[in-house]
């Protein structure tokens, strides 16, 4: 990717940054969402219907308004990190990761030689689809992309200290709804024994000078986990906030409209 990295600069600067989940296929929803002043958007394309080819626009749409996409593909992937990165996402967001071997795969295929084994292709939006970029397109890639992983099981917490020792790696995002699974607590992100397994986590995360996310729900969560000394936030995913919306809207008018009624009711 040769374009400017809006989110990694920021973070590079000590900054804490806020996205979402996009699950919805549509460059014009992810636009729309962009234009709120996000840092950036995660496209979903792990559990959203969302094809490499409207991704690429809705990367489009992203970055027009300064915001940075990331993508979210189905697992350690070959062909589906390569598109991804060739696409022009700014990073890539790998779930399921339980042991340094893991990220070892994904830096194989995410970065250029030396660090990694990346296909490579200048004619692609990550190479502006020109020759001119082959001399040095795999030097400005490999240093403009971010690598991010999901922490979702006891496996990777058991290896958190191998994981973490890997350089390349830019990003731990904690899945706290599987792992609150795999504690045997599912659902329970509140619970005391959760608490405690994030804030060794984060500690260990920050310590070996990598950025620590997770996903929040409320602005209570949002407050609670930068507390916590982790600065790569996503709330929630588009399609929730919109139906969110939307039901609080239609609830309002039925209860008004319930009220309305009693009042003509009353006049007869």
């Amino acid at each position: 990717m040769r374009r400017q990295n809006f989110i990694k600069e920021k973070l590079a600067a000590g900054k804490s940054v806020i996205g979402t989940w996009a699950m919805i296929p549509s460059p014009e929803t992810a636009d729309i969402l962009a234009s709120s002043g996000l840092d950036f958007i995660i496209i979903d394309a792990e559990h959203g219907p969302i094809s490499f080819e409207t991704a690429q626009r809705m990367v489009m749409a992203c970055e027009s308004k300064g915001c940075s996409p990331i993508m979210r593909v189905g697992g350690i992937l070959e062909a589906d990190i390569l598109k991804a990165l060739d696409i022009g996402v700014h990073g890539i967001q790998i779930p399921n990761v339980n042991s340094a071997d893991d990220v070892k795969k994904i830096i194989h295929f995410s970065k250029y030689p030396p660090s990694g084994n990346r296909g490579f292709s200048p004619f692609t939006r990550a190479g502006n689809y020109s020759i001119h970029s082959s001399k040095d397109q795999t030097i400005i890639a490999n240093d403009n992309t971010l690598i991010a992983i999901n922490i979702e099981g006891k496996e990777a917490i058991e290896s958190i200290d191998e994981i973490l020792a890997i350089k390349e790696l830019d990003i731990l995002f904690i899945g706290l709804f599987d792992l609150s699974k795999a504690l045997g607590i599912p659902g329970q992100i509140d619970h005391p024994m959760l608490t405690d397994y994030l804030i060794t986590l984060v500690y260990k995360i920050n310590k070996a000078g990598k950025v620590a996310g997770t996903i929040t729900t409320s602005d209570k969560n949002i407050s609670k986990f930068l507390g916590m000394g982790m600065r790569y936030i996503v709330h929630l995913v588009d399609c929730e906030m919109l139906r969110n919306s939307y039901t609080e809207m239609v609830n309002h008018f039925n209860s008004s409209n319930t009220e309305k009624t009693g009042l003509f009711n009353a006049a007869e």
